[in-house]
């Protein structure tokens, strides 16, 4: 098991103490995640991180899938991995619809399909295989629809991604679940509750099953956010 920290979107920004954030580093802590939701963004604080630290890993926990076309993630991806000497790992996750349609502006709807086409083309630019095409549901590329002027040509990264780029999924769903075993590296749980592995054990058999022998259970990263308080007030710290 390792031990990671999770930083807020609100409130005072853990940006803000320098000290703090290196202690971490020489402590083992394993990755520092950033989150976000319609306030401070999640990718910005990893670059400051990635300056501040040598040793543990930087994480976006998670990026919205709604609010970036996936050439601009696996960009962040290409960048924040070049400036952290290979430590980004890349959570992803939809939001909902309140953030999804209320501030982004754009449609909710199929989100597990946008997930999974939209990990499908980062790793098509991270391995930098093949000029990029893309034929889905949400994802047309290169777009060709009405409006677009024709000019629209394949087009390969012109810098080298990281083919092994961990990538891992926000869930909380069984379907959700399912998928991040399926086609991602990991995923991150806003609820867990140890004693009721088996709430996820199914969805993930079924997921690595799905994957046709790419992985194995050991080989997926489980990382649930547990609150923490601490002080001397044992009762204090619990109440909250």
């Amino acid at each position: 098991m390792d031990l990671s920290i999770n930083v807020g979107y609100f409130g005072p920004h853990i940006t803000d103490d320098h000290k703090l954030i290196k202690d971490l580093d020489e402590l083992g802590v394993s990755c520092v995640w950033t989150a976000e939701a319609y306030g401070y963004d999640a990718v910005t604080p990893l670059a400051y991180f990635a300056a501040l630290t040598k040793n543990m890993d930087i994480g976006s926990g998670i990026m919205q899938i709604p609010g970036r076309t996936p050439a601009m993630t696996a960009m962040t991806a290409v960048t924040l991995d070049k400036m952290s000497n290979g430590r980004f790992r890349l959570g992803l996750g939809v939001s909902g619809p309140q953030v999804v349609e209320g501030w982004h502006g754009v449609p909710y709807g199929r989100p597990l399909t946008r997930t999974r086409e939209y990990i499908e083309i980062i790793r098509k630019i991270q391995a930098r295989n093949a000029p990029l095409t893309h034929e889905g549901h949400h994802y047309q590329i290169p777009n060709t629809a009405v409006g677009t002027t024709g000019l629209g040509k394949p087009l390969k990264s012109i810098v080298h991604g990281n083919p092994s780029l961990p990538i891992v999924t926000g869930t909380m769903t069984a379907a959700g679940v399912r998928l991040s075993a399926e086609i991602a590296d990991g995923m991150l749980l806003a609820f867990m509750k140890p004693e009721r592995f088996d709430v996820f054990e199914k969805p993930i058999n079924e997921g690595l099953a799905a994957a046709s022998g790419r992985k194995t259970r050991k080989e997926f990263d489980i990382v649930p956010y547990v609150m923490v308080c601490s002080g001397n007030n044992l009762d204090a710290c619990r109440k909250p």
